[in-house]
């Protein structure tokens, strides 16, 4: 059953690069200023009466072999049998408008992502209430300065992306299997000199429950450093049956906040990460604690929190196609509550990601080990057919197209 949760949970997170109308863009800008793996370049298209259009998109998938898992009978954490295979993994087209007054954002398409200690999962389009929508959004832009957006938006939670193609790593970390997704809001930035903040509010987790703040401020110091700090919290409660993200198994109209983890969507959230470039090298260290506070009503009797640190290193070898991308990470998981892995889980994990990318195409391998320094503490299972293994590893193989 904890694997089962634990799953749905991380093959379901957001994109925050997607930016949110002029003014977000820029301080997106800010926020990543240095990527060797470069994401799709906006191909100019004439709108006729909608003004200049820009147009986007890409499409991957990946071959894998995995160690820690069971056989069928006894399928282990991974609740799979499966040690090698092959999955698509994201195909999206995105078209914005990004000038004038009132500009927009439309991308759609079939998406998952990989976490490193989970099994993979396969693409789907019915995750978001919005189906194939991953976003859709309208902006009003009156100047640089400010922007108000309102639709299906991404999270403003933590560094990396609900899409792979953003991150330098395929696998992703334990603090951004914690963190929200797309979901219906409005969102408004403003910039003022070094400063951009981000203020959204709207149904977090994409429950139509219309009750999650979100922030994220930035500040640059200059073209090489920028400190970002996020919070996200839930002013109510969502109960326990709202509809929240759905997966290819388990469509959108199906899953529950009740079968979800009613933790994540009345939970509040704190974090920060710092980007630093030094030439071709991009390092950026992030924080995140995650908390739910006891609600009898909503089950959750105990206190319960994750706390997650990674330190993200990015680097483009001079000007040949070839880069390097790697994250160490540690977490905890505290109380009874299952946020990653198992309840009470404590690890270390790290991935590799050599990768090569010329103009449309790219190719890259990942290597990802986790290990659970502290299994759990209520006897839950760890990897391999006796659950008794602290260790998992992931070998990836993955190919694209971004225009």
């Amino acid at each position: 059953m904890q694997a089962t949760k634990s799953t749905k949970r991380e093959r379901l997170k957001r994109s925050r690069l997607i930016a949110l109308g002029f003014g977000s863009a820029l301080s997106m800008l800010a926020l990543q200023s240095a990527q060797a793996f470069n994401g799709p370049a906006n191909i100019k298209i004439d709108g006729g009466p909608l003004g200049p259009l820009e147009l986007s998109g890409g499409a991957d998938g990946y071959f894998y072999g995995l160690s820690g898992t069971g056989n069928s009978a006894n399928p282990g954490l991974l609740g799979t049998d499966k040690a090698t295979g092959a999955e698509f993994l994201n195909g999206l087209i995105q078209v914005q408008k990004t000038t004038g007054l009132v500009q927009f954002t439309v991308e759609v398409g079939s998406t998952t992502s990989f976490v490193l200690g989970a099994a993979p999962t396969r693409t789907s389009v019915q995750t978001f209430s919005t189906g194939p929508l991953y976003a859709g959004y309208v902006t009003l832009a009156p100047n640089t300065n400010f922007s108000i957006s309102a639709g299906q938006i991404a999270s403003l939670e933590g560094y990396e992306s609900g899409i792979d193609w953003n991150n330098a790593n395929l696998l992703t970390t334990d603090l951004f299997s914690v963190e929200n997704s797309q979901s219906r809001g409005v969102t408004a930035t403003y910039t003022q000199g070094p400063v951009s903040g981000t203020l959204t509010f709207g149904d977090g987790w994409d429950t139509g429950v219309w009750n999650f703040l979100q922030g994220l401020v930035t500040y640059t110091f200059n073209s090489n450093n920028s400190l970002s700090v996020y919070g996200a919290t839930n002013l109510g409660r969502t109960g326990l049956n709202a509809n929240i993200y759905g997966s290819a198994n388990l469509p959108y109209d199906k899953s529950t906040v009740a079968n979800f983890g009613p933790y994540f969507v009345n939970s509040t959230m704190i974090g920060a990460y710092y980007s630093y470039t030094l030439g071709n090298l991009n390092l950026v260290p992030e924080v995140q604690y995650v908390y739910a506070k006891v609600d009898h009503k909503l089950g959750l009797d105990k206190y319960s929190s994750n706390l997650g640190a990674a330190l993200f290193a990015d680097y483009q070898f001079g000007k040949s196609p070839y880069s390097i991308g790697a994250w160490a990470e540690y977490f905890s998981s505290n109380g009874p509550d299952n946020w990653f892995i198992n309840p009470g889980a404590q690890g270390i994990g790290v991935s590799i990601s050599p990768t090569w990318q010329h103009k449309y195409l790219f190719v890259r391998g990942d290597v990802g080990l986790l290990h659970l320094t502290k299994f759990s503490n209520n006897g839950s299972r760890g990897y391999g057919n006796d659950g008794g293994s602290r260790n998992q590893a992931d070998f990836l193989l993955e190919g694209g197209i971004l225009f």
